[in-house]
């Protein structure tokens, strides 16, 4: 897609003497610089990373609101999020992270839309500017943007059509812009950019529709790409030969990045989780493997060069991906002291990996009901039932989807337990958060197959399959401790959860609900100490800041399609869309 058919405007106060008489009597963010990045945790005022900081714990020290108080919470205010030129009502959906810097927030709707608000005055959130990157809205049907990336004076936008646009935070202008995917039906949908030195880091995003995913790095200062690194091997690359079709399915053989990575400044390595292989419910179709699908791969920041991978799910054919949030934290294990990467697997196990090699170290199951497979092998990791020299998986005779078969019955469902939605770890009490589908699914590959990759149409979904759910879904946040991977604190909910978590140093966790519900739970017991029903569905996660000694806590409501897949839950089927962020404060 050409960048010249599209148009960037800026509308709202950043026009003319009046925006320069704003910036005048207004004190702006100071500038975001590697070292600010780096020591994101200690500047808990402001929320710099989509994820809070780089180990992506969305931990935030600020303890204003706390358990003896957090009863007390009311609305401070709220500012409606349209677009300028669409309507996303009927087909966006709110999945960002706000931004926060020195009383600027930032955020991007799902058509890559992106604001900045003033929210000094505790009272009103004030747009500033809106930066409108053009997007085709025939692009997509369920436009997303998990959020932006701050670095220098600039805000990074990714967008639906490929590109990376960099905006003047002061003026709301464009910088610069750059079409980085390279191959129609590639797009940008994740979890938004990460900032390093000098350097944004993006993730394709779309796998599932046929593409191959990868994560390129762009020069912070021009948008010139500096390495790009493909998670499904070419020919001739390590890895290649478990993708063992003689149809080159690898083409389109999905592996992609829609979750905003983490970064180990000791090891430079920048650690993200990759999606499921394509077909996902046909496995057939792609005999073997499928490296590096479903896996966690630790890259060079500089280079780009694979330094390890773990696959959690080998040849998976449930659609259990692995792209959500790797939480990087030092606990002791069997009297060990430990650099780790814990993880909530969409398959339904919890995992801690050594984040220097990836070695395995301990898992558990975490959700109620896990039947694809008797558990997770102790010493590699793998599931148990995996066969290296089986170019087809079956992690229990009967389960694996086949041509020509009955559905199979396969738990946790297709979305998983933790899908993309960010998880969350508290370093005082060392446990990790995640919040949950809690249910089943059937599916059964479809008759028609397509035998040639390349006649996969882009923006079509390639599933080779069909999917269905009879049983009500529910949901969960569950407590992990992270030195066993055991569960230590768990509770169950009405729906399932769809917007990630945050927890505090004031012993709380923030989540909001998809029937409408934000509400606060005590960190040790998962109690419910205070909720709100704002009436539209929440699929995004909270943030925390402060302004002048004041904590708040901030969140995005919004989303087309609540019901995104058959829950057997029809009350959600009749709540209407919206736009919004919240604000609250005591």
């Amino acid at each position: 897609m050409k960048t010249d058919k599209f148009s960037s405007s800026v509308v709202g106060l950043a026009a003319g003497g009046l925006m320069a008489a704003f910036l005048s009597s207004t004190v702006l963010g100071a500038e975001v610089t590697y070292d600010r990045l780096l020591n994101a945790e200690n500047e808990p005022q402001n929320w710099l990373h989509i994820h809070g900081n780089y180990s992506s714990t969305r931990f935030s020290k600020l303890n204003q609101v706390n358990t003896n108080n957090a009863g007390n919470l009311q609305l401070a205010f709220a500012v409606a999020l349209g677009g300028t030129k669409k309507s996303w009502i009927g087909g966006g959906t709110l999945q960002g992270t706000p931004l926060v810097n020195g009383g600027d927030l930032y955020v991007a709707n799902g058509w890559g839309e992106t604001y900045k608000i003033d929210v000094r005055s505790g009272r009103r959130g004030t747009i500033r500017w809106i930066m409108d990157p053009g997007v085709d809205p025939t692009e997509a049907d369920l436009p997303n943007n998990r959020g932006v990336a701050l670095w220098g004076n600039n805000v990074y936008t990714a967008t639906l059509d490929g590109r990376l646009m960099a905006t003047d935070a002061d003026s709301g202008e464009v910088v610069w812009e750059k079409q980085v995917s390279t191959d129609t039906g590639e797009a940008f949908t994740g979890g938004g950019p990460l900032a390093l030195r000098d350097s944004i880091l993006v993730g394709q995003s779309w796998g599932d529709n046929g593409t191959r995913g990868w994560l390129a790095s762009i020069n912070a200062n021009n948008g010139d790409e500096i390495w790009r690194t493909q998670m499904i091997p070419d020919p001739g690359e390590p890895g290649h030969e478990t993708w063992a079709d003689d149809h080159g399915a690898y083409k389109t053989g999905g592996a992609s990045l829609w979750v905003t990575g983490s970064f180990d400044p000791e090891s430079n390595l920048t650690l993200w989780g990759t999606g499921n292989p394509v077909p996902m419910f046909d496995p057939e179709f792609r005999p073997g493997d499928n490296l590096y699908s479903n896996s966690t791969v630790a890259m060079d920041a500089d280079t780009g060069e694979i330094a390890w991978y773990f696959q959690y799910t080998p040849g998976d054919y449930l659609d259990y991906d692995e792209v959500g949030s790797h939480l990087l934290y030092d606990v002791e294990i069997n009297g060990e002291s430990r650099k780790v990467l814990g993880h909530f697997g969409r398959n339904g196990f919890y995992y801690n990996l050594d984040r220097n090699t990836g070695a395995f170290l301990n898992s558990g199951q975490y959700l109620v009901e896990v039947d694809w497979v008797e558990g997770i092998d102790p010493k590699t990791g793998k599931p148990i039932g995996y066969d290296s020299s089986k170019l087809l998986q079956e992690y229990i005779p009967g389960s694996a989807p086949r041509r020509g078969q009955p559905a199979i019955e396969a738990c946790p469902h297709l979305q998983g337990g933790v899908n993309f939605w960010p998880t969350a770890y508290n370093p005082i009490l060392q446990i990790a958060y995640g919040a949950s589908f809690e249910g089943c699914f059937s599916v059964v590959p479809s008759g028609d197959q397509i035998e040639d990759p390349t006649s996969v149409a882009p923006g079509d979904i390639f599933l080779g399959g069909d999917w269905a759910v009879s049983k009500r879904v529910y949901g969960s946040i569950t407590g992990i401790d992270v030195a066993t991977s055991e569960i230590a604190t768990k509770g169950i909910h009405e729906f399932p959860h769809y917007g990630g978590l945050l927890a505090t140093a004031g012993n709380l966790v923030f989540a909001g609900h998809m029937d409408g519900t934000f509400a606060a739970y005590d960190a040790v017991s998962l109690t419910e100490l205070w909720s709100i029903n704002l009436g539209g569905t929440f699929k995004a996660p909270p943030i925390t800041y402060s302004v002048d000694g004041q904590q708040y806590v901030a969140i995005l409501m919004g989303g087309g399609g609540v019901n995104l897949v058959p829950l057997a839950a029809p009350e959600l089927d009749v709540i209407q869309n919206s736009s919004m962020l919240f604000v609250f404060s005591l």
